[in-house]
């Protein structure tokens, strides 16, 4: 473990069960296994049946300034989401997650899904789900984190949030020494648009199409798994992969491409030391592009995040009995392309480095009020000097 860590923070220094709803607020923490993340969550009962609601809010300030040129000052209610949970039956349960961004720029059903549940170590799983890839895909709800930004390695290397349609098996192992979880899909996958984009670069997030959730564009179904251990003492770790063929390469039945995969890979970790909260992930991405391509799309890419957390006061606080101050520092990093030149071998730029810190407010285990300083130095392809990005953030985010 201690080498792991180790080598997390060099990689960045360059830059029990599930748990059921509930009508009240309990303990929001982001190192809550993420196989549980769906239904660690506060819901609201809706009289006698066996159906709950619950949602989050989010929303933020910005203002941020790019080697001195700024847009100003500008505010957004980024995320409104509705979720909805229904025990159908003792061993059956359904949950879906509705989400509207930017008001209703962008209005997406995230989840919907059944658990059958055989046994706690044999549980099938179909729908529109979230597939288990590192720390955040599918344990990404707002008021759970402390920093208004999801980390660059979750979203800009692993296409968080990915939801996918698929089936699968999950379940969990006890131990005297902690728990194993496992998680196992298959699913329609990411698509073409991983290359030839508007970002110009090889990515995943690009393979996202709307058509996704209706058909296969290759029939060919992707892949994921995870496996997790996790105890009291130690937190948990976790290993995912993720991947498959993402091209469409047969036309009417008829192959007119050669195939090509990706390959994504994550390391995530969630644990404590006293009162020093550590999260932190690591994911590569293999992929095969077109020849002649490599050099501009970039076949190998890599991203890391290390967060600390820790509160410095914890009391009644303006009429909140058990109110929370805490301090926050990430460090992370993203590698777009991994490559280098072929008329003189160097290497290719393409990557950004961060560093953010904060303080945030809970009220509420369920409920913060954040406020973060962001720094990023951002290398164009050619590995010129940096571009120097900077701001400050300031947001709330709720489950009701």
């Amino acid at each position: 473990m201690k080498k792991t860590l180790l080598y997390f923070v060099y990689s960045l220094l360059p830059t029990a069960y599930c748990l059921l709803p509930t009508s009240s607020y309990s303990q929001q923490d982001s190192s809550s296994s993420s196989q549980n993340a769906i239904y660690n969550r506060p819901f609201i009962s809706l009289g006698k049946t066996n159906t709950a609601v619950g949602g989050y809010l989010e929303g933020n300030t910005n203002y941020f300034s790019e080697d001195g040129v700024t847009e100003g000052f500008s505010m957004e209610l980024r995320r409104f989401n509705i979720f909805l949970y229904s025990r159908i039956h003792e061993r059956i349960k359904f949950i879906s997650e509705l989400e509207f961004e930017h008001g209703t720029e962008e209005i997406a059903l995230e989840t919907a899904l059944l658990d059958f549940e055989f046994h706690p170590a044999f549980n099938l799983r179909a729908g529109i789900l979230l597939p288990q890839i590192g720390l955040v895909n599918a344990n990404h709800d707002s008021p759970k984190w402390d920093f208004v930004e999801r980390p660059i390695s979750s979203t800009a290397i692993i296409p968080t949030t990915l939801s996918e349609v698929g089936v699968g098996f999950h379940g969990k192992f006890f131990s005297n020494a902690g728990t194993v979880a496992y998680d196992v899909y298959l699913m329609n996958g990411l698509q073409d648009g991983i290359i030839l984009n508007e970002e110009g670069r090889t990515h995943l997030a690009s393979g996202k199409n709307p058509e996704m959730f209706g058909e296969d564009n290759n029939g060919v179904p992707m892949f994921n798994a995870r496996l997790a251990f996790s105890n009291s003492k130690l937190g948990e770790i976790g290993l995912s992969w993720y991947g498959g063929v993402y091209n469409s390469f047969r036309l009417d039945g008829v192959e007119v491409d050669a195939k090509r995969k990706l390959s994504l890979t994550a390391f995530d970790l969630s644990t404590a030391i006293r009162k020093l909260k550590i999260q932190g992930e690591l994911a590569f991405v293999k992929i095969q592009v077109p020849e002649g391509l490599e050099e501009l799309y970039g076949t190998n890419q890599y991203g890391a995040f290390l967060e600390l957390g820790h509160p410095i006061l914890k009391k009644k606080m303006l009429g909140f009995e058990d109110a929370q101050l805490s301090v926050h520092l990430r460090a992370e990093k993203a590698d777009f392309n991994q490559g280098t030149f072929v008329f003189d071998g160097s290497k290719i730029g393409d990557e950004v480095s961060a560093l953010s810190f904060g303080l945030s407010w809970r009220p509420l285990a369920g409920s913060v009020i954040r406020a973060n300083y962001r720094y990023h130095w951002i290398y164009d392809f050619f590995g010129n000097p940096p571009a120097h990005l900077g701001g400050i953030q300031v947001g709330i985010a709720t489950y009701f």
